[in-house]
């Protein structure tokens, strides 16, 4: 379907130069000819301070491929649970009053709320939303209050239930929620009123980036490729919710077995940990390369015989995607999981490569073990089914232009056509 170009803004809490799929998605939009705005926060995510080269110089960071960025202070997430509370809570607030003020005089055809943690991200997009007469789309990409309860920032039952009415507040007020798993939808069902019609609750999964879609380079600056030993490598957020602890335990257990190198890039509130137990373990195999660009993540891919995603079990990341899981499959690459639920029905799926429960570092070693000692053949027929399962089920340009029709259809429904 093809319509009049679109005014839309995005709400977002992270964005550029944040590592994010909201900016491929901004992008992809802004050089359709939409006029895109995005009203977000200063980068913090997820080292916890804001980033040095937006602090030195925040007049860089306004537009991003010709869509402009509306900034709004916030309290920086630090690597404390009571900082990272903080940082959502802050971030409501100045998009609710300050954003709301910057964005008094713009107009507006539909406004998109990318919905991972905190969910009141959506609530200044509402107000928004409902102050422009626009309908309002959120992509629930964590499940909350579940969440929440899962990685322990919040345990007591009363305040669980509290953010539970908040959460079914937003969601009875958006006018469609798209859900990244097919695992979501009873959960969020069970906010709904019957106000919200089944057309309105929309499967719609993530994609891999730009830098994913095209065949990956021969080398890395990161990493140089060793055909002598079998490369792992992990690439994303460093956190609790990622299980190290029982990466570093395979890999400790296959360290005099077999020769496997084990890459791992990212920053996060796990990063020293990492590094200390590392070094206590004298973990050779183990290469902390830090925070990288994304733009990186193709060659350092390249350099890999396996692309490693973990999750630790529990009720609420077993209804979860990770993004990088789509990432790796468009990337050809075998894949290794440590994760139950529909990640890992992908994987098994997909064809694309091996998957244990989450937490089973024993299960790890051994898919590990297994993936290292195949036939060279058999791994790159795992990536090409990888790639293309990918490409069937979560082509970027599919999704965008799904997304695209999704608005031009409810702006002709906001206007009673």
């Amino acid at each position: 379907m093809t319509g009049k170009k679109l005014r839309i803004l995005v709400v977002t809490q992270y964005f550029w130069p944040e590592n994010m799929r909201i900016n491929d998605l901004v992008r992809d939009f802004s050089e359709k000819g939409h006029e895109v705005t995005v009203l977000t926060g200063f980068p913090n995510y997820p080292e916890g301070a804001v980033f040095k080269e937006f602090k030195a110089n925040p007049e860089e960071f306004k537009e991003y491929f010709g869509a402009g960025i509306i900034r709004v202070p916030l309290i920086s997430r630090g690597k404390r649970s009571v900082t990272l509370i903080l940082n959502y809570i802050s971030f409501f607030f100045s998009a609710s009053i300050l954003g709301v003020i910057k964005l008094r005089s713009k107009k507006f055809d539909v406004v998109f709320v990318y919905a991972v943690s905190p969910i009141m991200a959506a609530i200044p997009a509402i107000i928004i939303g409902r102050m422009k007469k626009v309908p309002v789309f959120i992509w629930v990409l964590d499940l909350w209050p579940e969440t929440l309860r899962a990685v322990g920032v919040l345990r007591r039952p009363s305040l669980l239930a509290l953010v539970g009415r908040m959460v079914s507040w937003i969601y009875n007020r958006a006018d469609y929620l798209l859900l990244q798993s097919k695992g979501f939808i009873r959960n969020v069902e069970q906010y709904c009123t019957k106000e919200i019609s089944s057309e309105r609750i929309v499967y719609f999964p993530s994609w891999a980036e730009d830098d994913f879609s095209s065949a990956l380079p021969g080398s890395s600056s990161l990493l140089k490729r060793d055909d002598s030993v079998f490369t792992v490598v992990f690439a994303g957020n460093l956190g609790e919710a990622q299980d190290l602890p029982a990466v570093l335990q395979a890999a400790e257990s296959l360290s005099c077995s077999v020769s496997v190198r084990w890459v791992i890039v990212g920053d996060g509130r796990m990063s020293s940990w990492l590094s200390k137990q590392v070094e206590a373990r004298g973990l050779n195999n183990v290469l902390l390369l830090g925070r990288h660009p994304l733009s990186a993540m193709p060659g350092l891919f390249a350099c890999a015989d396996a692309l490693l995603v973990s999750l630790k079990t529990n009720d609420v990341f077993e209804k979860t995607i990770p993004g990088k899981v789509q990432a790796y499959l468009a990337s050809g690459k075998p894949i290794l999981g440590m994760i139950n639920g529909e990640a890992a029905q992908i994987i098994d799926e997909s064809g694309a490569g091996f998957s244990c429960p989450s937490g089973d570092s024993e299960g790890l070693a051994g898919i590990t073990r297994k993936l290292a000692t195949i036939d060279i053949g058999q791994r790159e027929v795992m990536g090409r089914a990888g790639r293309s399962y990918y490409l069937k089920h979560f082509s970027k340009s599919t999704l965008m232009g799904r997304l695209e029709n999704l608005f031009h259809n409810a702006t002709l429904r906001k206007a009673g056509k």
